[in-house]
């Protein structure tokens, strides 16, 4: 992609270090529900995934690269470590997409070179061009970071950049892999890069961040002020630790700042173009599908798209706002895709009302998929007068998540109330078609609920996080229920939602299982896999 200064690229990782967030794993269908709102979202290129990690990860990305990757798509890109296995996976696993990228990394900083990878910077030096350079030979589009870069000696990485471009590197990506930077260090090093790199004008500067001490976005915008003009963010912000810079924070703090921003100072029109190529209109609903699908709810203060971002309890703000919405408002709630107008659907809905409902929010089903969502619609309209965009959302997060499935539930019946013991009966059908019950006591119907379960499955886990919240308001609301389970010091994490908390706990908790059972039959491609890189 041509290097120019009046464009910032979207680089969004959701699907490769948004998924490594704790809980946050993805089936493949999930993936490529993701991946195609990405690409009606306009981000300029989609981190697919880790190919080497395991058979699922090159799976997913290769899906992706057909399924997304056409000649007027986003870019695919997988990671790869500096090694020659990696590099030819990632390769393998992008080839479908008609615009794909390899993304190699090596760390630079003498931290990582001598506790990580015990290497000398002489060897680094050498690493680097090669892996590059074998990279290029397979792809025409490579991107190179510098892990660590924010704490690496920077005449040392201008060196190594310098070689990577020389290499066939087109991309060279900074990532504040710990979250250590001020946005003043961190402008400061991307012009440090512009200043000292012979042949940078060669090369789009990327950036990559944590939000560890709550300065990626600051960082990011500051890089931009320097010249960086590709920006590595999540959906939500999510991501390992604290999480990624936020794609809807970057974006609109471009877009409403454009004159800011705008990198032809002395030239500005009095309402220049946007610098990103983001339809700004499909952000809402991509964070909900984001959220819904990875079990991450969004806080409610959460800038751009948090449920309270456009509320204004003060009565001073509301008498403003009445009068004149700019007096409060900075952004039109519009501009993201959020308005009151949502369509009711009831139980008179018919198909394809319901289909085209569910592709304005950013889900295309068809076939059985359509069929199953439909179906469960049609149950939830007899037991509700509205069905609201939330509720739908609810139905296909809780579809997808049961696809694939190695335990189905089929029934759930429990006994509690005053002076009585809770008990519950939970009867499932396994992967082989096999039906088994049991009926278990607890301290509530959900305890008794979780005990029956896990006398059903027999896979040793323990309960983290049980959290429930209302859908929508009213009585008949839909109860949107999150578990997460924990083995092994990894977590994950199952959601549901019915009118009924009760069964809609047992079917999280039924996800949860299905997700941690498909972790412990993956295998890696590698049996000496490193864990997956931060970056």
């Amino acid at each position: 992609m041509a290097k120019d200064p009046g464009r910032v690229l979207i680089f969004d990782t959701t699907l490769r270090d948004g998924e490594q967030s704790p809980g946050a794993s993805l089936n493949l269908d999930e993936k490529l529900a993701i991946a195609q709102q990405l690409s009606r979202l306009g981000v300029d290129i989609i981190e697919a995934g880790f190919p080497f990690a395991s058979p699922g990860d090159f799976d997913a990305v290769q899906r992706i690269a057909t399924a997304v990757g056409s000649t007027d798509g986003p870019i695919i890109c997988g990671l790869a470590r500096a090694t020659k296995g990696d590099i030819k996976a990632c390769a393998e696993a992008v080839a479908p997409a008609a615009h794909k990228r390899i993304h190699t990394f090596l760390a630079t900083s003498d931290i990582h070179l001598e506790h990580k990878l015990r290497k000398s910077r002489a060897e680094v030096l050498q690493i680097v061009p090669e892996m590059v350079a074998y990279a290029r030979s397979l792809v025409e589009d490579v991107e190179f970071s510098c892990e660590d870069a924010g704490r690496s000696e920077p005449e040392f990485m201008y060196e190594v950049i310098e070689a990577a471009i020389n290499a066939g590197a087109s991309t060279i990506n900074i990532p504040d892999t710990v979250g250590y930077s001020t946005p003043a260090e961190f402008g400061g090093l991307i012009a440090g890069i512009n200043q000292h790199v012979p042949n940078i004008n060669q090369a789009v500067i990327s950036v990559h961040g944590h939000n560890d001490l709550g300065l990626a976005v600051a960082n990011f915008l500051e890089a931009v002020k320097h010249g960086a003009r590709q920006l590595e963010c999540t959906i939500n912000g999510i991501g390992e630790r604290a999480g990624n810079a936020s794609l809807e924070e970057l974006v609109m703090a471009l877009h409403v700042r454009r004159s800011y921003f705008n990198p032809f100072l002395g030239r500005e029109a009095a309402n220049p173009e946007p610098l990103t190529a983001i339809r700004t209109e499909e952000i809402y609903k991509t964070s909900r599908l984001v959220s819904n699908l990875t079990g991450m709810a969004v806080q409610p203060n959460k800038a751009i798209v948090g449920a309270n971002a456009f509320a204004h309890e003060s009565g001073i703000h509301q008498d403003g706002v009445l009068k004149n919405r700019l007096t409060y408002e900075i952004i039109d709630a519009r501009t993201i895709g959020l308005s009151d107008n949502r369509i009711s659907l009831g139980k008179l809905s018919g198909r394809s009302a319901v289909r085209a409902r569910l592709e304005e929010l950013g889900y295309t089903l068809s076939g059985e998929d359509l069929d199953d969502a439909f179906a469960r619609f049609k149950e939830l309209a007899d037991r509700k007068r509205e069905i609201t965009d939330r509720d739908l959302e609810a139905i296909v997060s809780d579809h997808t998540q049961q696809l694939q499935a190695h335990y189905q539930l089929l029934g759930v019946q429990v006994s509690c109330g005053t002076n009585l013991q809770p008990t519950a009966t939970v009867t499932l059908r396994t992967i082989d078609g096999k039906q088994r019950s049991v009926a278990s006591i607890g301290t509530g119907p959900v305890d008794a609920v979780c005990g029956a379960l896990n006398q059903l499955v027999q896979v040793p886990n323990e309960l983290v996080e049980f959290s429930v919240k209302s859908v929508t308001e009213g009585i008949d609301a839909m109860g949107e229920v999150t578990i997460r389970l924990r083995q092994n010091g990894r977590l994950y994490s199952g959601h549901a939602a019915d009118t009924d908390v009760v069964v809609a706990a047992a079917q999280a908790f039924v996800n949860a299982l299905n997700r941690l059972v498909s972790s412990l039959q993956s295998q890696p491609l590698h049996p000496q896999q490193t864990p997956l890189p931060v970056l």
